[in-house]
């Protein structure tokens, strides 16, 4: 080996990226089981996975104080020992709702995966949402939403997403001290057993599973008694989008610095253009190396970051841009961003720009790949949203081969200064 010469630098563009398969099973009840086996590390991921997010209320915030509350408390042991249980074997589980599903993931080691699983079974079969910690969540809420809302960052992207969607809209809606005061342990209950059933649950394996994980998962989850059956029906929820585009809100009269957002909305991810978009998006500003950081931060040092970002949303989309500047550079940045915005419609992309923007992409898909749990990841996504491979192939073909030309073009289209919403929170 010659150490005077330096080993050749290969792109990730030239690398042949392959998404390793899941295995699936289905356990007696019908619940399909998506499994990505690694045997790296002794741990386990297991995730559940429900239609249970903000999309399917009928009354404010009930899905997110539903998944909260389903770990507080059982028939059989109170929040304290559920999470002494957890605590004691070293694992986490964690619960979170979303716009269309929510969630309970389980991370442990895998040798205690099934002292663990009947724990998540209460939780998951059992919860019967106590009063007092009812009223303990809504005490922390609300006052972690009187603390949030003294924040510029916090209320801007309240706001934003009010006016893009409008305000009974899933995306739009906002929760409020009001919202907090009327959930009700029976509102609860009755969104858990129409959401939280066996036929509407999909699970997530990854890691260093058990030999038997198929086995205890059917004895936990695929023969025993659960809700019942529910079909749900989703809702058609109209956007009802603000017919102002530009607005000034002083939060604080005094405040020093500006929360700014600056948005428009956008096809969802099954339109053709939306794989497209989110190549010109890291280029615009979806990255530390962008033209809104390399302007806007480094240039004119308005801010210390700022970035732009396409909604993931099942239903639709939105293109976003978010930052804090000093109160006095406000409508500075303002400027700038239209500026790079109409430099994007009128120039193409240098070539050299161009390729290092692949590269990133590339390589950031990748390093998500890195590993069964961010794996398990990836198709979980593909799947909640009924897509497959193909999608995830022609998305990696599109980053490699688009030309400057076609996002000059898709700029053209979209990056229109007057089709955003213009937001400064001070």
């Amino acid at each position: 080996m010659n150490r005077t010469i330096s080993p050749p630098i290969k792109d990730a563009v030239e690398f042949d990226i392959k998404l390793k398969p899941y295995e699936l099973f289905t356990l007696d009840n019908g619940i399909p089981v998506y499994t990505m086996k690694s045997d790296e590390q002794e741990t386990l991921q297991l995730e559940l996975v429900f239609p249970a997010g903000s999309w399917y209320e009928t009354e404010s915030l009930e899905a997110a104080a539903t998944n909260f509350l389903m770990r507080n408390g059982t028939s059989k042991h109170t929040a304290q020992e559920i999470n002494e249980n957890i605590d004691y074997h070293g694992a986490y589980l964690n619960r979170n709702a979303y716009h269309e599903n929510a969630t309970y993931t389980l991370h442990c080691l895998s040798k205690h995966t099934e002292v663990l699983l009947p724990t998540l079974q209460e939780v998951i079969l059992d919860p019967i949402f106590p009063e007092e910690e009812l009223s303990l969540y809504k005490q922390n809420q609300k006052q972690k939403l009187a603390v949030n809302l003294l924040k510029c960052d916090f209320v801007a992207n309240r706001f934003i997403d009010k006016y893009l969607f409008g305000d009974f809209h899933p995306y739009g809606r906002v929760s409020t001290m009001m919202a907090y005061d009327a959930l009700q342990a029976d509102g609860l209950k009755a969104f858990y057993k129409k959401h939280y059933t066996y036929n509407n649950c999909k699970i997530f394996v990854a890691g260093n599973m058990p030999a038997d994980i198929i086995s205890l998962l059917n004895k936990y989850f695929g023969s025993t008694q659960w809700n019942g059956e529910s079909n749900l029906v989703k809702l058609d929820m109209p956007i009802q989008a603000a017919e102002e585009k530009k607005f000034r809100i002083f939060n604080d009269e005094n405040g020093v610095q500006g929360a700014i957002r600056i948005a428009r909305h956008f096809p969802n991810r099954y339109h053709p253009d939306f794989p497209k978009m989110l190549v010109l998006n890291t280029i615009f500003g979806g990255y530390f190396g962008s033209r809104l950081m390399s302007n806007i931060r480094e240039e004119k040092g308005y801010t210390y970051g700022i970035f732009s970002q396409l909604y993931n949303f099942r239903q639709t989309s939105a293109l976003n841009i978010q930052t804090e500047a000093g109160r006095d550079v406000c409508e500075a940045t303002i400027e700038e961003v239209y500026k790079e915005l109409t430099n994007l419609q009128n120039e193409p992309v240098p070539k050299e720009e161009l390729d290092l923007v692949r590269n990133y992409m590339i390589g950031s898909i990748l390093g998500d790949l890195d590993g069964a749990f961010q794996l398990i990841q990836r198709w979980k996504n593909l799947i909640l949203n009924d897509l497959d491979e193909n999608y995830f192939y022609n998305n990696i073909q599109i980053i490699k081969t688009i030309s400057a030309e076609e996002l000059q073009q898709l700029a053209k289209q979209y990056f229109t200064p007057s089709d955003f919403y213009e937001l400064v929170v001070i």
